[in-house]
């Protein structure tokens, strides 16, 4: 069988991710659908409307065949580390193929720019690193970089998160012996940004948005999500307390330990916390043009989780395929390839995978706080199996 990768986060998983899904199994010609799909916290910092388990189900109940997690050390990331991650798991999985949406121009080679940016790797750190002094973001300073080494390429356009995962996955990919095939397929009606949900395809942040609203969503999204939905829905504003008791307790030289705390932030996130009346006003507090919004929400993240530097290296270094869930097809495939996957393939967490798996059983427990419906992550959990769809 003959397997094509999707990365995902399903926040919550709707019509748009259907199209996602059939257009993957249709121009890979695949047999099976694997997605790679981050847990319970996702990549631009905030918790999951849901939970993974709830998410993974939807998914394999409108087309993928397996669904494997990608864990906190990866899923909450930049981009660069976000398709690090996601990469190394497909490749062990012996993906062909890798299918991703993107926001930009249908037409770019997202093959040919990786297998580029593999050559000009040495003149591109050269150049960076000149500009590691200036007050610019990563994201602008990389732009620049692009612009000198790819001027045809035109502006990345920043705001089209999509291409630049695109670009993220393609990088990474080009570094292995056998790349999988890139296929981008272009958005549908709303863009990521869009905060409409007239159509029946809206994007993930409008249903969000609604969701918030109390406005109809139930013509977005299919009706396992929408089940889902109506038990709970968590969002940042649930964990504002644990969020703000963190920063109170914790001495200075403590927060400084968090990963990613940098040039003094510390100081700077808790003296908002003392005086934000909720997570939407600490946010505008802290947030400056040179710490995007993103990039802060991650880092109130680290500090809700309590993850350090220390916490994130031992993660990175005991990597696992934790799998969420299957259909017949997908089963089967994980039986053809199991004894040629060089990672630990664990289909239930217990004592002896408890080690490997220890920043995410945190974090996990810290999830279930937000709702007392949600149920544990981990321990008794095994993967979702659909025999019919």
């Amino acid at each position: 069988m003959k397997a094509c990768g999707i990365v995902v986060e399903y926040n919550p998983f709707h019509n748009g991710h259907i199209y996602h899904v059939q257009q993957a199994r249709t121009q890979s010609k695949s047999n099976v659908v694997i997605a790679v799909m981050s847990g319970n916290f996702l990549q631009r910092g905030e918790p999951a409307v849901i939970d993974k388990w709830q998410r993974a189900e939807a998914a394999l109940l409108n087309g993928v065949d397996l669904v494997v997690e990608l864990p906190i050390e990866w899923a909450l990331q930049p981009a660069d580390y976000f398709a690090k991650g996601s990469i190394a798991i497909l490749q062990a999985l012996g993906c062909e193929s890798l299918c991703f949406g993107t926001d930009y121009d249908s037409t770019f080679d997202y093959q040919s720019y990786g297998q580029q940016m593999l050559i000009e790797k040495e003149t591109i750190d050269a150049l960076f690193k000149k500009l590691e002094n200036q007050n610019q973001t990563y994201a602008e300073k990389m732009q620049l970089v692009m612009n000198q080494i790819f001027p045809e390429m035109g502006q990345q356009q920043a705001n089209q998160p999509n291409h630049v995962l695109g670009l993220s996955y393609s990088q990474e990919n080009a570094t292995y012996e056998r790349p999988m095939r890139l296929l981008p397929i272009k958005r549908l009606a709303q863009g990521y940004h869009s905060k409409s949900l007239e159509q029946e395809i809206a994007s993930a942040t409008a249903i969000r948005e609604g969701l918030l609203k109390h406005a109809v969503i139930d013509h977005t999204v299919p009706q396992a999500t929408l089940e889902s939905l109506t038990h709970y829905h968590v969002f940042w504003q649930d964990f504002w307390p644990l969020l703000k008791y963190q920063l109170l307790v914790r001495s200075l030289t403590e927060l400084k330990q968090i990963y990613q705390m940098s040039e003094g932030l510390e100081h700077r996130l808790k003296r908002s916390a003392q005086t934000a009346n909720d997570f939407k006003q600490f946010i505008q507090q802290i947030k400056t043009k040179r710490y995007t919004q993103t990039r802060l929400q991650r880092l109130c993240c680290y500090v809700l989780l309590g993850i350090t530097n220390e916490n994130m290296q031992t993660a990175w270094e005991q990597p696992i395929i934790h799998v969420l869930g299957f259909t017949e097809q997908g089963k089967n495939y994980l039986n053809q390839v199991k004894e040629s996957v060089n990672l630990p393939i664990v289909s239930k967490i217990g004592k002896n995978e408890a080690k490997r798996w220890a920043l995410n059983l945190t974090s996990d427990q810290i999830y279930q706080l937000a709702h007392p419906v949600i149920k544990e992550q981990n321990f008794g959990r095994f993967p979702i199996q659909i025999k019919n769809r």
